[in-house]
């Protein structure tokens, strides 16, 4: 059942919640952490951030050290650099990728942009290794690309610097956009340069819609246990971003982030949603 979460990161709310009780906190702490505001420019959202937003070197090393837990089987699962001990599957999501491999001849050729070190590459990666073809391309920031070339490249899994790079390596059928549209300064011109490329598939996943309001940039403080970090966020209206596929993909399927978290943003909410879209 959804629940709605004032001011809380959705993929990490029930260990939030348990630490918080561990420690006995008091719960107006849960009211500094979140989504707050409603900026009028990248620029004036990112001077109020507490450090240097999403490029933030701490989160790296957090998401490194989990990951590496990860590849060497000490940890089960990570997400936003938190380990868990039992995967969390986007089932949707991977139902997405295995009815695009089932019509590419069992072949999955996907360019994951913004998919940290890969997080999404190892969460799916034992309903993934019987295709006939597997090549999962990510593309992140340099110093992401940097880490992941060095501890996490394999052959199967790649890194790139920018999209135009991976394109020219191995053109895919597939591009996944999971929880980074939100992070991106402007994600409409982002997106209709993706469009442009005119690859078969999209797959949105974990990213938030208003229930009403247009766009909306806020600030997203994360909780100390997870890193010390806040960088801008977007909310996303639903009718203009699904505009922007219009006469260029129809949507397959959409369907409920597998957090399955509603945000409480004063005066509207927002959920969080997927969407699998089909080139026409």
């Amino acid at each position: 059942m959804n629940k709605i979460i004032n001011n809380i990161l959705p993929p990490v709310v029930t260990k939030i919640f348990k630490y918080l009780k561990q420690h006995r906190q008091d719960k107006e702490n849960l009211h500094e952490y979140g989504w707050f505001g409603n900026y009028c420019s990248w620029g004036e959202a990112m001077s109020n951030c507490d450090n240097s937003g999403y490029a933030s070197k701490i989160i790296l090393q957090k998401v490194k050290e989990s990951l590496l837990k990860v590849k060497k089987g000490e940890a089960i699962y990570e997400r936003d650099s938190y380990i868990f001990d039992k995967i969390q599957y986007s089932w949707p999501l991977l139902a997405g990728l295995l009815w695009i491999a089932g019509r590419q001849k069992n072949k999955l050729n996907v360019i994951d942009f913004g998919g940290s070190l890969g997080s999404s590459y190892f969460q799916n990666r034992s309903f993934l290794n019987s295709l006939n073809e597997l090549r999962w391309n990510i593309v992140e920031q340099k110093h992401f690309v940097d880490c992941g070339k060095k501890y996490f490249e394999n052959g199967t899994l790649n890194f790139f610097y920018n999209l135009d790079s991976c394109l020219k390596k191995s053109f895919p059928n597939i591009i996944l956009l999971s929880g980074v549209l939100q992070y991106l300064e402007n994600p409409s011109y982002f997106l209709n340069k993706v469009l442009d490329y005119k690859v078969k598939y999209i797959i949105i996943d974990r990213t938030a819609f208003l229930k009403k309001g247009e766009n909306r940039l806020t600030i997203q403080r994360v909780p100390p246990q997870i890193y010390n970090a806040s960088y801008p966020s977007w909310f996303f209206n639903e009718e203009y971003f699904l505009g922007l596929f219009r006469n260029k993909y129809k949507m397959v399927a959409d369907f409920p982030a597998h957090e399955g978290f509603i945000v409480d943003l004063k005066d509207t909410t927002a959920v969080y949603k997927g969407f699998i879209f089909e080139i026409i």
